[in-house]
């Protein structure tokens, strides 16, 4: 049986390789793990397209951004939108270089952590139109640029995803420290009691590696994955709040490797299926489609890490658009 699984995984991964994604990029092979190493260096503030959040109201004030970081033990996620900047840092795990942007809200305050993990030939700044609507609604988001998956690697290592979800722990363990690092740009700002993961294809692999067997992330409180689906284990350890979003026509990764993933979760989980949809091209727009995904999300994140049942309510009306999306689960 494990076998099948395996060969099965094989004939995927060359899938995924073949046809590539729309932006994603990974990591190498699973090692022994260490203290990761790091540098940062803060790149120029993005204060624009943070699109479709599902949030509204203006550029937050320092001492808003206090009362809604605050918020998060009260159950009330941010109601804003933030403006956004980010800052570049690199980690090492064992000799593996883990270059990665991370994405903040400008306010001061502490704000939950969310791990992005891109897909196949990918990178962070491919996936930033989707990251920074994360971070403007009130979220830390860190995107890891695996070492032998991204679009610059050399060589290219599809196999090498099984290492990622290893990776992708080390980069939050090292991004969690940032936050009483003296003169780090992440000083102060992280809500480090309250993480998260999310990915995209081959991300969507590596973010079910991080809630299953011996890759299993205890830190997570939630997570999303998107158009992926199981690494090969079940998910273990305290029930965690999973969102998953596939595409019913999705050719690269099939709708039923997600769906199969979904209906072996126990936990309070949810099924968004993009009706006609593909890959993954309603991660970016403002389709209705991408609406259902970019609200979808961040109810997820705003229930999961802050505790906010309001968000949780609004799952599913906000997962339904007509000919477009549908919904079904249990959160």
């Amino acid at each position: 049986m494990r076998i099948a699984r395996l060969f099965a995984a094989a004939i995927l991964l060359t899938s995924l390789a073949a046809c590539g994604d729309k932006a994603a990029n990974g990591s190498p092979e699973a090692l022994d793990s260490s203290s990761p190493s790091s540098a940062s260096s803060e790149s120029p503030a993005d204060d624009g397209g943070v699109g479709a959040l599902g949030a509204a109201g203006a550029t937050a004030s320092p001492t808003a951004a206090k009362t809604s970081a605050a918020a998060a033990s009260a159950g009330k996620a941010p109601t804003q939108t933030f403006a956004v900047a980010s800052a570049q840092f690199t980690f090492t795990r064992a000799g593996r270089t883990l270059r990665t942007v991370v994405w903040y809200p400008k306010s001061s305050g502490r704000f939950p952590l969310v791990l992005w993990s891109h897909g196949l030939h990918g990178s962070p700044e491919g996936y930033a139109g989707v990251t920074q609507k994360i971070a403007a609604a009130g979220f830390v988001v860190a995107a890891p640029a695996y070492p032998f998956t991204n679009d610059k690697a050399d060589p290219f290592n599809q196999n090498d995803m099984a290492n990622q979800p290893a990776d992708a722990s080390a980069v939050i363990t090292e991004v969690l420290k940032q936050d009483t690092q003296s003169g780090s740009v992440l000083a102060g700002r992280i809500d480090t009691a309250h993480v998260g993961a999310a990915g995209h294809s081959a991300g969507g692999y590596t973010t079910a590696g991080l809630l299953s067997g011996s890759t299993r992330d205890a830190r997570l409180k939630g997570a999303v994955i998107v158009s992926g689906g199981s690494m090969g284990g079940k998910f273990t350890g305290a029930a965690t709040p999973v969102l998953f979003i596939h595409g019913d026509a999705d050719t690269t990764v099939p709708y039923s490797s997600g769906k199969s993933l979904y209906d072996s979760c126990t936990w309070p989980k949810g099924f968004l299926t993009l009706l006609g949809g593909d890959h993954g091209a309603s991660l970016w727009g403002s389709t209705p489609a991408a609406t259902a995904v970019s609200k979808t999300m961040l109810d997820l994140f705003r229930y999961s890490l802050y505790g906010d049942a309001a968000a949780r309510s609004r799952l599913r009306s906000d997962a339904t658009a007509p000919n477009a999306a549908k919904y079904d689960g249990t959160l």
